[in-house]
């Protein structure tokens, strides 16, 4: 029987932020997968190694987590004032999906200089030496991302000494501005409350906050669900029980958030909304041995991502993090101590991150202009990626 030889894509793997995924350019993508659909979709997830029921996806360039299931396509601008459309695939582990309900705030972080290296951006925008200024569409969420690119000898500089927990090595920073950052056109807090009694049948009533900025995001109260805010990874994804409870949560919390209409549909949106929990400053061990003090803190927040608890923070739940914590009275600000800030500090697994939000009341309804963090980013390797040609 004779099969399809296999066909060459060029692609290239970067490392954005504490995730890693495959990029692409729009053009470079078979004609089939340059528009939206199933043959997208399934090229995605043959290129990534989908649907793994042994969950660690041997067969293509995914690791068998959230955080490096991921695939980028990246276009010529489509928007006025921008330089680049930016869409981004979450690609299921062990289910055959590519979720495309939201952003992936660390790998923005490389979305500008993939843009760059990428030809992306007029050469003559380029300095010799300095900082290349790169307006994103994010065309998931219909978002501006601005990224602040360091260039150095004409070409984007990625070494560096900027640290940044999560990720092993050192690298250049990056700084990432999310402008508007409320996730699509719906209002920041969905339900019309700061917080709200979510019910979740045999979890019991929790105080929440559902708000929908960087990601649609729960926030509730570790204390409430029986924990500290302290916990590494092997505390809950090693927990059966724990995980089904969290995805309870953010099932029942998708629903009055209007995000789904039932808790079962809930299953096949995974990526949004994130479910997290939260907890005042104590001290404890990240992953990776680092103390971390109480007082380097201001809160303690733990996120799941596809599942699994995240072994660091995703980009957009920081950017939730960061507006949750700006505005009083919410969940996160609570735990933060209450009152005014323009900026947080947040101790998660594997460290802590500084992020700055700026949130305002406007006619009764909170608005936030921007969310800011740094991160770093770099490619890993680039030139083809290759899978079977009826794949797709």
């Amino acid at each position: 029987m004779a099969h399809a030889p296999q066909i060459r894509i060029p692609a290239t793997y970067m490392r954005g932020g504490t995730s890693k995924g495959v990029f692409f350019r729009l053009d470079d993508l078979p004609e089939a997968a340059q528009v939206p659909g199933p043959a997208r979709d399934a090229l995605l997830m043959r290129v990534i190694g989908s649907p793994d029921p042994y969950q660690k996806q041997i067969d293509g360039l995914g690791n068998g987590t959230s955080s490096t299931s991921k695939t980028v396509i990246l276009s010529k601008p489509t928007q006025p004032d921008h330089d680049v459309d930016y869409l981004f695939g979450q690609v299921g582990i062990d289910k055959p999906f590519v979720d495309w309900s939201g952003n992936c705030g660390n790998l923005s972080a490389a979305v500008g200089a993939f843009a760059i290296t990428s030809g992306l951006i007029p050469a003559d925008r380029i300095p010799q030496n300095g900082t290349v200024t790169v307006r994103i569409w994010q065309a998931n969420i219909q978002k501006t991302i601005v990224a602040h690119i360091p260039i150095t000898d004409g070409a984007v500089q990625e070494t560096g000494d900027f640290e940044l927990d999560g990720v092993t090595f050192p690298a250049a920073e990056v700084q990432v501005e999310f402008m508007d950052p409320a996730d699509g056109e719906g209002a920041i807090f969905p339900t019309g409350n700061l917080v709200d009694d979510l019910e979740v049948p045999g979890v019991g009533t929790l105080k929440a906050t559902m708000i929908n900025a960087g990601i649609p995001t729960i926030f509730v109260n570790a204390e409430d669900i029986g924990y500290a805010g302290t916990e590494l990874q092997e505390a809950i994804n090693n927990d059966a029980k724990a995980l089904a409870v969290f995805e309870s949560i953010r099932g029942h919390g998708a629903v009055r958030m209007g995000l789904v209409k039932t808790v079962e549909e809930a299953a096949n949106r995974q990526h949004t909304p994130k479910v997290a929990f939260v907890a005042k400053p104590s001290d404890y061990v990240a992953s990776s041995g680092k103390q971390v003090a109480a007082a380097d803190v201001d809160v303690l927040v733990r996120a799941l991502s596809m599942g699994k608890l995240h072994h660091a923070m995703m980009g957009t739940a920081a950017v939730a993090i960061a507006t949750a914590a700006a505005i009083p009275g919410t969940v996160v600000n609570m735990a933060a101590g209450g009152g005014d800030r323009t900026s947080v500090r947040f101790g998660h697994p594997s460290g802590t991150l500084r992020v700055g939000a700026e949130a305002s009341q406007v006619n009764g309804q909170w608005t936030v202009d921007k969310a800011v963090m740094s991160r770093s980013a770099r490619v890993i390797m680039e030139g083809w990626v290759r899978i079977p040609g009826d794949s797709f």
